[in-house]
């Protein structure tokens, strides 16, 4: 992206998943990337996966290919792609009213160019239809999202056309429409990973442009930040810095939050920015970290999860918080190898 080369996250409800059922299935083709959500409908939990990159790693990989799985079943399912001409990256994927919502993102063309688009684009899996909601105000990719009262949306911060920004845009999924929040008060970021949980917004890392000059063009970000949402005025929000997570400073980790336990986890990512295809602005290929770490709303402090989760990935839009574990659909392996595999880390 970003560019001369090149990236939940978001508040997600806490999921029950059958005790009887250690392993998920596999999502259908292997995807990097993906926008990832979960949601109640009636009785059945549903998870999401939507766009993302293939195998592959061109441009001609990334695909508006959508599916879903009711938690319990053996295999997922294909269901109507996201609308559009051609297929995204670094799209923001929440839930909200019993529906998904999908914000932002970037397609790429034939010629390597990248470009920030402004859509939403809403599924009811009650009709399995698409709508499509107001443009985004400021068009972002790559931004940390978040749910508010069943209602609001949260994007923060993002890469927005030329640079990372500082906007927090909050959409109204009642009234379709947008409102600006408080600005972040740290550096703008992208590739950075949170959540929103209760009235608190947490998000840490990413990367930004290099003040120094072209080489490396990004660098990875290691301020971590807490937003505290004020109770009457949702655009309200005062910003202050939190202490360091464990581990370095990294890009596209998995973030999801626990309504039961009230922590958010972060699992993966890497501490080497990099374009879309996995290969550093350095020009090193990045690899994943096997830290997963979880930040505690009720003790205000970090704690780490598991300093080696087996099968680490990066290049992530989020995880889902689940009472058995954080479910990871795709992502990429070592060796920059996109995998469909999906992963239920235990969040002790």
């Amino acid at each position: 992206m970003k560019r001369t080369l090149l990236y939940l996250a978001f508040l997600l409800p806490a999921l029950p998943v059958p005790a009887a059922q250690p392993t998920l299935p596999p999502l259908p083709v292997p995807f990097s990337n993906n926008a990832v959500a979960s949601l109640k409908v009636g009785k059945q939990f549903l998870l999401f996966s939507f766009m993302g990159i293939g195998p592959g790693k061109t441009w001609k990989d990334i695909t508006n290919a959508a599916y879903q799985l009711e938690m319990g079943a053996a295999k997922w399912t294909e269901i109507r792609p996201v609308p559009g001409p051609a297929g995204r990256l670094a799209v923001s994927a929440s839930a909200a009213r019993q529906q998904v919502f999908l914000f932002g993102g970037y397609v790429v063309d034939g010629q390597g160019s990248e470009i920030t688009v402004r859509d939403v684009n809403v599924y009811e899996p009650f009709d399995k239809r698409w709508y499509r909601g107001a443009d985004i105000p400021v068009a972002v990719d790559d931004s940390v999202i978040g749910t508010y009262r069943d209602r609001f949306i949260y994007l923060v911060s993002g890469w927005s056309k030329t640079d990372a920004v500082q906007n927090v845009q909050v959409y109204d999924t009642e009234k379709n429409t947008w409102k600006q929040a408080t600005p972040i008060t740290g550096t703008p970021v992208f590739g950075h990973a949170g959540a929103l949980l209760d009235d608190t917004i947490i998000y840490i890392d990413g990367a930004y442009k290099n003040p120094k000059g072209p080489t490396p063009p990004y660098l990875a970000s290691d301020e971590c930040w807490m937003g505290k949402i004020d109770h009457h005025d949702p655009t309200k929000i005062q910003w202050s810095k939190i202490a360091p997570h464990p581990g370095n400073a990294r890009y596209r980790i998995a973030p999801g939050a626990s309504e039961k336990d009230k922590k958010i986890y972060f699992s993966g990512g890497t501490d080497n920015p990099y374009n879309y295809n996995g290969i550093g602005y350095d020009g090193r290929p990045a690899e994943p970290s096997p830290v997963t770490f979880a930040w505690d709303l009720r003790t205000s402090k970090w704690e780490v999860i598991n300093e080696n989760t087996p099968n680490p990935t990066m290049d992530h839009r989020g995880l889902i918080a689940t009472p058995a574990g954080l479910i990871i659909m795709g992502g990429m392996e070592k060796g920059q190898q996109v995998t469909s595999r999906v992963t239920l880390i235990p969040r002790k």
